[in-house]
């Protein structure tokens, strides 16, 4: 496999701050840079020095330039202060969503983007969308038009270049090829009521397709490396590309940040509210070796700096890999909540020093390399309700072949990938849908489909799942049952076109008769209206029989409501479980 997927744990010396996704818990004072002392760090430390720094919050604590008089309203033109009033509200609600978008580690930054636009359009670094074809297209759109938006959210441990050296350790990684060693999908609905952000443990075991880095090298698919190595093997392109061939889910852009952004934020702040149950003291072990250095006493704190480092760093003590996910996932929500409750937001200051670092940190898809397409999509984000905000990560097992690496449990990633494609809530929290009002006798009708027998229907084998071989003659099977239905001048292709979900394509420039042809194949065969979708690369209506539908000649909808998610895909925790090896009594 060439490289470890783990970046030398144990090995590694003092790093001042951990700019390149430290991941790994032998990092040791990590967030130097961010305040900690020289006296935390271990025997063997890099020569660079570390300022002691203060955060941006309290250097602007008596600058901040919303902290005004006028902001109280207390001013003697009442009818002019009103009207400051009511526009500051409407402002602070906006900057508060781009703040919460900034927590999950997207964008958001782009609110503060009026104050000083081209700098930070010059801060954002670009790159492909994909790297490689997963044969996934985009979602039909709802009755208003609107599709889900799904973002893939990736941390790198690169250490290219000589400062992520100073910065992240490690001086024998130069050459190394990077890990994604964080990976979350947010999932936006379409109505955008409600999201969700799912995580795939670091080193769970998937088949990662052929992929093209920016260089032009070739990567050949394989099946035997961890998810974490995609982002060498093609860029952030490629991991998109095996998100996408893993779920069977349209991923419309990918972000790339330094985790440390992120806890400079805390800073900008005054930390992040997380909880233990028990006193943590993530150290070296007899038996493991590293350790994040994560020392927190029992309870509640808002950690910031170095200790929002270890926090994100921290995996033994917290169990394994997905009970690190849980922490990264609680700190996130820590985080929004502290956002919500802040009345900062009027401190241009404080928000210009979010900006600045964020979009420093963040490395976007080509589509999203400018301040106004970032602010917009974050304004897409608005009318979500942080209790619609769902965190999960897929239940996972041990690999096999090598118990320190994962697999993930079929049968749950499957519903929750089909969750995803069929944009179905995470939570429970939303309203019943309500009933459409019956159109009236004035509507418009509808294109009516043509004689089923007067039009050609290709139906493809797509039952190759990720980790499945094809159901054999599938696509002879539904050829026949369409024949009998009518359809005959149905006919099956003898090209697999793999894929997870069942979907009838037609050609975009036929329009709505296309479309209602395509209706009318899917409903002779029970698929909701939901499968049919236009494409511009189709020659004509073409059925493409998806691993969700591998027997049977009439479609049955895997059955999931909200919030009807596996055992153990939920991770939204109060406080977290401390291993017993790492539990601190506050004395030692």
């Amino acid at each position: 496999m060439g490289q470890n997927s783990v970046r030398g744990e144990g090995t590694r010396g003092r790093v001042p701050r951990a700019r390149e996704m430290g991941w790994d818990d032998e990092l040791y004072d990590a967030g130097a840079a961010t305040g900690a002392g020289p006296a935390d760090a271990p025997e063997e430390t890099d020569t660079e020095s570390v300022s002691d720094t203060t955060t941006r919050a309290e250097r602007r604590r008596g600058t901040g330039s919303g902290s005004g008089g006028g902001a109280d309203g207390r001013s003697s033109h009442r009818r002019g202060g009103s009207r400051r009033r009511a526009k500051k509200a409407g402002k602070r609600k906006v900057l508060r969503w781009v703040a919460i978008t900034l927590a999950v580690l997207i964008l958001g930054t782009a609110g503060a983007g009026y104050l000083y636009y081209e700098h930070l359009n010059g801060n954002i670094r670009g790159g492909s969308r994909a790297g490689g074809e997963s044969g996934v297209k985009k979602a039909a759109p709802n009755a208003l038009g609107d599709t889900p938006l799904n973002i893939l959210l990736i941390g790198s441990d690169s250490r290219a270049d000589a400062k992520n050296v100073a910065l992240g350790g490690g001086k024998n990684l130069r050459q190394s090829a990077p890990l994604a060693d964080v990976q979350m999908l947010l999932h936006v609905s379409a109505d955008r009521q409600n999201a969700s952000i799912v995580s795939i443990p670091r080193d769970t075991i998937v088949p990662i397709p052929k992929c093209t880095g920016k260089d032009g090298t070739t990567f050949q698919a394989t099946t035997t490396s961890p998810i974490n190595e995609t982002l060498g093997r093609g860029g952030p392109g490629c991991t998109l590309t095996t998100w996408e061939s893993l779920t069977g889910v349209y991923i419309d852009h990918w972000m790339m940040i330094d985790f440390a952004g992120v806890v400079a934020m805390a800073d900008e702040v005054g930390g992040v509210p997380v909880c233990v149950k028990t006193g943590v003291w993530d150290k070296p072990t007899r038996l493991v070796k590293g350790g994040s250095g994560l020392q927190l006493p029992e309870g509640t704190h808002e950690i910031q700096g170095k200790q929002a480092l270890q926090w994100l760093r921290t995996r033994h003590a917290f169990g394994n890999d997905q009970g690190r996910a849980k922490a990264q996932h609680m700190y996130l929500n820590g985080m929004v909540e502290k956002l919500q409750k802040q009345n900062a937001w009027s401190d241009t200051g404080q928000l210009m020093g979010l900006a600045e670092t964020a979009t420093q940190a963040l490395q976007v898809s080509d589509e999203l390399k400018s301040v106004k397409k970032l602010f917009d999509l974050s304004m897409q984000l608005k009318n979500v309700k942080m209790n619609r905000l769902t965190t999960a990560t897929v239940p996972t097992v041990d690999w096999p072949q090598d118990k320190n690496k994962l697999e993930m449990v079929k049968s749950s990633a499957d519903k929750m990938w089909a969750m995803l494609r069929d944009d179905i809530a995470f939570d429970k929290n939303g309203k019943p849908a309500t009933a459409k009002p019956k159109p009236s006798a004035s509507a418009k009708p509808k294109t009516a489909a043509e004689d089923p027998g007067s039009f050609p229907v290709t139906v493809a084998n797509g039952t190759a799942g990720t980790d499945e071989a094809p159901v054999e003659g599938r696509a002879k099977a539904i050829t026949a049952a369409l024949t009998e239905k009518g359809f005959t001048q149905a006919g099956s292709s003898q090209e697999p076109q793999p894929r997870e979900d069942t979907v009838v394509l037609y050609p975009k420039d036929a329009g709505d008769q296309g479309r209602a042809n395509a209706v009318s194949v899917a409903k002779a065969l029970g698929l909701p209206e939901a499968k049919v979708r236009a494409d511009a690369t189709a020659e004509g209506i073409t059925l493409i029989v998806g691993a969700d539908w591998r027997e049977g000649t009439a479609y049955k909808k895997p059955a999931a409501e909200a919030g009807d998610l596996p055992e153990g895909a939920d991770d939204k925790a109060t406080c977290m479980d401390i291993y017993s090896v790492y539990k601190w009594d506050g004395k030692s």
